[in-house]
């Protein structure tokens, strides 16, 4: 999605995973930003500077002493609206945490007061080292947002925590910063928080099956954006449209209703925090066929439904003490009522501590990158009622956040 223009800084650190930051250069600028690309010295033995002025138009340095008329190393920063480094390597942490100012990179930093993401990739034992961690912390206690690195295949062998998350997921929590600043606090750090995402498909043989429209697409972003501020985030994933596991996030797939029941009852005993961002199916054949059902000059059969359980509803039965728990509904206006009206009645019926409602049809909400809608609470004194405006679902995501980690406090 084109947005209004703002200036960013894409700054890039010397490791294995530079070559990432060519993919999100292209998001940021076919975002329709201005970027301008600030890499260290050893980044460039990954990915040449002609690699990242032909991708973004802008000039290329690494030192203090290019531009000096312009002051670059002071300008850049003070003109920046977003700075994002990706890959920000162990050396890079600890020279940001400690002011150092002995590259374009980090001088541009120290002057920068805009948000300011730093995407770590290292290795494992990097990562988790004492040091490491301290200057972590030390970065986030001024404000620093420090992404959660993903978990996976290193450089050789290796696998673990330390990975550089996909472009396309530090693309979207940089879209979410430019649209709230203000949007990763760590105010989840402890919780347990369970998600659920996607459409559950109840197979009617073994080529067909009773789905719906849900792309999976808010669901991630409510679990991207708990794991961003601190929360223990496990996603429940039924079918997605190809989407990249959120860093930090540890997933669990499943297939059917029945499927995804099982598991968020599994997966509630421990959490703090329930969300049924996904999209059951209301209904499944009563039998499933073991063979494909052929096409005959009878006419089409007839398929028998039975209800699936209602899984929110359960959830919110169980519901233990401190325990919340967060419903979706997906609705559409018709002759009884319109959406608010049929969601408000939703939150009654479940019974579940808020929920998000939004319009569906018409090319809105199911596979789209955006969302709106309004963000309903229930409970005796603390009824809400807060319109959600359109924008990103991890805007979206944040705002649900922020009223979970009210009601937690």
């Amino acid at each position: 999605m084109t947005t209004e223009p703002r200036n960013l800084i894409l700054g890039v650190a010397g490791g294995i995973a530079a070559y990432k930051a060519c993919e999100l250069l292209r998001r940021l600028t076919e975002s329709g930003h201005r970027v301008r690309v600030i890499p260290t010295e050893s980044a460039l033995k990954f990915v040449g500077a002609a690699t990242f002025e032909a991708l973004s138009h802008q000039p290329v340095h690494t030192g203090v002493f290019h531009d000096v008329p312009e002051v670059a190393h002071v300008r850049l920063g003070q003109h920046a609206e977003l700075v994002v480094v990706a890959p920000a390597t162990a050396d890079l942490l600890a020279r940001v945490a400690h002011g150092r100012a002995d590259d374009l990179l980090t001088a541009s930093l120290l002057t920068a007061r805009c948000p300011v993401l730093l995407v770590p990739a290292m290795h494992t034992e990097m990562w988790e080292h004492p040091a490491t961690r301290d200057n972590v912390a030390l970065l986030r206690s001024r404000g620093v947002i420090v992404m959660e690195p993903a978990s996976g295949r290193l450089t050789g062998v290796d696998t673990g925590p330390g990975r550089l998350p996909e472009p396309v997921e530090i693309a979207e929590l940089a879209r979410l910063l430019l649209e709230r600043p203000d949007a990763l606090p760590r105010d989840l750090t402890g919780r347990r928080v369970v998600v659920s995402a996607g459409g559950t498909r109840e197979p009617l043989d073994p080529v067909r099956f009773l789905g719906n429209r849900s792309s999976g697409r808010q669901g991630y972003a409510l679990a991207a954006v708990a794991a961003q501020r601190g929360a223990e985030v496990t996603l429940v994933a039924a079918h997605t449209d190809d989407l990249v596991a959120p860093a930090g996030v540890r997933m669990v797939g499943v297939g059917t209703a029945a499927e995804l029941r099982d598991a968020m009852l599994a997966e509630a005993k421990r959490a703090d925090v329930l969300v049924m961002a996904a999209a059951v199916a209301d209904f499944r054949p009563a039998s499933l066929t073991d063979h494909k059902i052929k096409k005959t000059d009878a006419g089409p059969p007839s398929v028998e439904l039975v209800t699936n359980p209602d899984i929110l509803v359960e959830l919110v039965g169980l519901r233990r003490e401190g325990q919340l728990v967060v419903g979706f509904a997906a609705e559409t206006g018709d002759a009884s009522g319109d959406v608010l009206h049929h969601g408000r009645a939703k939150l009654a019926r479940k019974g579940c501590d808020l929920l998000v409602v939004n319009a569906v049809g018409e090319g809105r909400t199911f596979g789209q990158p955006d969302n709106a809608g309004w963000l309903l609470g229930g409970g005796p004194g603390i009824s809400t009622e807060v319109e959600l405006p359109a924008g990103s679902k991890a805007l979206l995501a944040s705002r649900v956040w922020d009223a979970v980690a009210a009601r937690l406090s």
